[in-house]
């Protein structure tokens, strides 16, 4: 290899934001070495015994040249990406996938810079030089992520950003059709610059001479005045009118000295800015740069309010005149979109004829507000709401259908919370499902505190749901779990999803509707799949599969798959040519799953080669909650027990985790992306945009509610089965990576019980949440524990307790003495878990309520079951200078070693025989 080829090898690293300038040099690169066939020539077959020489040849040609591409590719990759795309097999594989990662950013990063390099203008009183250089830097970002602009069309759009008082530049240009560089143009304007300086200061000068002439005029004629003293003045007669003026009817003046008639005269020439105050309208707003506060006429949307007393808020109108404000508070604003826009501290002036919106005020907050023909508001780069400019002013106009008329009632510092905000926050955890599952879900107790209400219109929702009338005719349902699955296979979708995977295929228990979903790569992998689903699901349920039914597709009606059921003894059921309603529960599965992908895809900012984790978490949703076709929700028909919702977020949103190792003065945390819940482990998936990898954790901070008040409807998203039943390109790559840090698999971490330590809520932001996964498998009651399908368990457990009680004389049981109230005692249920997730031991302790005791009357102080870190660290020090052998063992009932100065009487509950 030359030294020049090992230059580019190691200045052309590829990080993300350089994808365009890296593909054309590691084409060049390629092409120079001539590799780059392989990047459109498909990989042939391995070559047998009865391949000719020459076939041999080109194989073996084609496999280096292969080999080769792919060492200069990864060769000029960052390490993360090398580590994400060592296994694949091919170069081009690499290319496709790199530029699945990168090429949708790139367009995105050019599409943005030559929309500000053609909305720039020049702002009166900024230097040319700072101008041409902001143009400059547009045009470079937007050249390096493969924009193609000819230099003459560069010139002319600079030339048009300039200025007013560069016009006769401009016509200059434009009569003469001088050609230029930009070197050269930035020149000759910045030498335009300086003659429009010295111009312009000659006119100041000039003004300022003729003043000064003028004022010296005005004192010599003063001082002539006092030399010449005193002039009498001649008094002219008045004559005194006897008529009437025809105009008013008054007497003492004709009509055309009448008052009235110049009062008419300066009304029509009253500007479009006064008239405007005089109109009525609560639906509309003006943006106001000159206003120092949010001003409103009418009680219209407030949501947080209080009453000012008389002069206590003052404002000053712009003839001079001061007003009162009767009360102060928040307003929510309403677009004509589903979004809404938060004023904060509006003062309520009836005087007032319009309301305003304060530039400032907004800018206190974090918004800026762009005005051109168009005045745009925005919040961190993202666009909250756009205005029309009417008549020299500029309107924002709220949706009248959601404005909320109140009147004004006593002091409240409360912020009023919203149902219909509660009601769309649980619509957007559960993957944008309907209002009457929701309703299912508040009666029958998972949700029993939200109060409901009717949903806004979901733009994600119509983009990502269609429907069709369904089909009438039933069939027999199943009296029990695995008496029938639905299955089908959906796929190929247009868009590859993370690891390489176009297919899936769904597995729908007809009794309780939970389901199962696995991504496949391949059409020809259903057969393993159904092996490992029927594994999975016999052994969990101590059941065997007695029906499948599915459509007539060729993965189904393999020989080698009919073969396997009629050996495990399942009957399997077609749907009859041309009737894909006889499947109707498999295409109605695929179809809703389908239906909340593109809807939670729709609302996030993820590209669609999530969709693989979006349908993970939308069968994880639907199986925990209500559906038509069954009483109670698929999880309780299926497990014996009721779900937890609590932990469920929106799919997409941000959070802080925290990192692995930091320095000290490092952040201690990242922001990342939810996409999913696991399902090996209890935690959360996340994606890391900076490493681009998803990784498991369990706690995080949420920031849900500035994720919803930050919403963008993005672009369509197409995201589509393909037509046909083609056969795809064969690909290889990796899984998805759910390790955030290789170390954890290598060494696992010990679990031991102890206090957790929380951050307390008050430093928690709004619209955050610290959420960690709870553990809904353990009851919570005696009664919960009972009715537990391992209720065998939890009674063997509660009868080890007990007896481990009496052999330790824990207690003797007595009559209770009159005027005494017993301490009441409760059972606490825990399933102890291995490494791998499973259940080892049931838990059962029995524990006395002692907060309800009170200090002073039922005990004098307390003590921690706890060991202080120092004994224990002292203890092993002995040890170890001793050379003695320390043992470590697991107590089953540990008590602690005192004697109670008090009597302690305990109510025994239920479970103690």
């Amino acid at each position: 290899m030359t030294p020049s080829l090992m230059n580019i090898l190691k200045d052309n690293t590829l990080t993300g934001d350089n994808y365009v300038t890296w593909k054309r040099k590691i084409g060049l690169l390629l092409q120079s070495e001539k590799h780059k066939f392989v990047l459109t020539t498909p990989k042939p077959p391995a070559p047998n015994n009865e391949s000719s020489i020459m076939y041999r040849d080109e194989y073996e040609q084609w496999k280096t040249s292969d080999d080769m591409a792919k060492c200069y590719i990864m060769a000029t990759i960052s390490d993360v990406l090398q580590q994400q795309h060592e296994g694949m097999e091919s170069a081009a594989d690499i290319m496709m996938s790199l530029e699945e990662m990168f090429a949708m950013k790139s367009r995105t990063t050019k599409r943005e810079a030559m929309t500000a390099f053609m909305n720039l203008r020049m702002k009166p009183g900024q230097a040319v030089k700072d101008h041409m250089m902001k143009v400059i830097a547009h045009l470079n970002i937007a050249e390096l992520h493969g924009a193609e602009i000819d230099g003459e069309t560069k010139i002319d759009m600079v030339v048009n950003s300039l200025s007013d008082s560069f016009d006769q530049f401009k016509l200059d240009y434009t009569l003469n059709k001088k050609e230029y560089t930009l070197q050269g143009l930035m020149q000759d304007v910045q030498s335009a610059e300086k003659i429009l300086v010295k111009s312009k200061g000659q006119e100041i000068h000039m003004v300022g001479k003729v003043a000064t002439v003028k004022a010296r005029q005005k004192v010599k004629k003063q001082q002539k005045k006092k030399q010449l003293g005193p002039i009498k003045k001649e008094t002219k007669k008045v004559t005194k009118i006897k008529g009437k003026c025809f105009l008013c009817g008054e007497k003492g003046h004709w009509k055309r000295d009448c008052p009235k008639s110049q009062n008419k005269k300066e009304e029509g020439n009253l500007n479009y800015l006064e008239t405007c105050f005089l109109a009525d309208s609560t639906d509309s707003w003006i943006i106001d740069s000159g206003a120092t506060n949010h001003v409103c006429y009418s009680l219209q949307g407030f949501q947080e309010r209080r009453k000012l007393s008389k002069n206590e808020i003052n404002l000053r109108l712009g003839n001079g005149t001061l007003v009162s404000a009767s009360a102060v508070g928040d307003i929510r604003v309403y677009l004509d979109s589903r979004r809404h826009l938060d004023l904060i501290d509006v003062y309520y002036v009836p005087q007032f004829k319009r309301n305003l919106i304060s530039v400032s005020c907004l800018n206190k907050f974090g918004y800026s507000v762009t005005f051109n023909k168009v005045f745009i508001i925005s919040k961190n780069d993202k666009i909250i709401c756009k205005g029309t400019l009417e008549n020299g002013l500029y309107f924002l106009h709220r949706n009248i259908s959601h404005s909320l008329d109140t009147e004004i009632t006593e002091p409240n510092h409360k912020r009023v919370k919203l149902s219909t905000d509660e009601t769309y926050l649980w619509h957007l955890r559960l993957g944008h499902i309907n209002l009457n599952r929701i309703k299912r879900l508040v009666c029958d107790g998972p949700l029993s505190d939200l109060k409901v209400d009717d949903l806004p219109t979901c733009e994600s929702c119509l983009e990502g749901k269609m429907t069709k009338r369904t089909f009438s005719t039933k069939g027999a349902r199943a009296t029990e779990c695995l008496g029938l699955i639905h299955t089908d296979v959906c796929g190929p979708m247009s868009i590859q999803a993370r690891g390489g995977y176009e297919y899936f295929i769904t597995f729908t228990d007809d009794y309780s509707r939970f389901g199962y979903v696995y991504l496949m790569r391949h059409k020809s992998d259903a057969f393993d799949m159904f092996k490992a689903f029927k594994a999975e699901v016999e052994n969990q349920l101590e059941k065997h599969i007695k029906i499948l039914r599915s459509d007539r597709g060729g993965e189904y009606l393999s020989g080698e798959f009919q073969q396997y059921l009629i050996d495990n003894g399942i009957v399997s059921q077609f749907s009859a040519l041309g009737t894909p309603q006889q499947n109707g529960v498999a295409e109605r599965r695929s179809r809703t799953l389908l239906d909340m992908v593109r809807s939670m895809l729709s609302y996030s900012t993820l590209p669609i080669s999530f969709w693989g984790y979006a349908l993970q978490t939308a069968i994880y949703i639907l199986n925990d909650v209500p559906s038509k076709s069954v009483p109670k929700t698929p999880h309780e028909l299926w497990t014996g027990r009721k779900p937890s919702l609590q932990h469920l977020r929106i799919f997409g949103c941000p959070a802080h985790v925290l990192k692995g190792k930091t320095e000290k003065m490092e952040s201690r945390s990242e922001t990342c992306i939810f996409v999913g819940y696991p399902k090996e482990t209890k935690g959360y998936y996340f994606y890391s945009p900076s490493d681009l990898k998803v990784f498991v954790l369990t706690n995080a901070k949420f920031l849900e509610k500035d994720y919803m008040n930050d919403f963008v409807p993005r672009s369509r998203i197409v995201l589509n089965e393909m037509s046909g039943d083609t056969i795809p390109r064969e690909v290889t790559q990796p899984n998805p990576i759910v390790s955030s840090d290789p170390t954890q698999d290598q060494q696992p971490t010990i679990p031991r019980s102890g206090r957790v330590r929380t951050q307390p809520e008050r430093y928690i932001g709004l619209g955050e949440s610290v959420e960690n996964l709870p553990d809904d498998d353990d009851p919570y009651t005696y009664k919960e524990a009972m009715e537990d399908v391992d209720s065998r368990h939890w009674q063997e457990a509660m009868q080890s307790e007990i007896e481990s009680m009496f052999d330790n004389k824990v207690w003797s049981l007595v009559d209770l003495p009159k005027g005494i109230k017993p301490i009441g005692c409760k059972w606490v249920y825990k399933r102890k878990r291995g490494m791998d997730g499973k259940v080892e031991t049931f838990k059962a302790r029995l524990v006395a309520k002692g907060y309800t005791q009170k200090e002073g009357i039922d005990y004098e102080e307390t003590f921690s079951p706890v060991a202080m870190l120092k004994s224990i660290r002292i203890l092993l020090s002995i040890a170890a200078s001793l050379d003695l052998e320390i043992w470590q063992m697991d107590v089953k009932t540990a008590f602690l070693n005192g004697s109670l100065d008090e009597k302690h009487l305990h109510d025994a509950t239920r479970g103690i025989h």
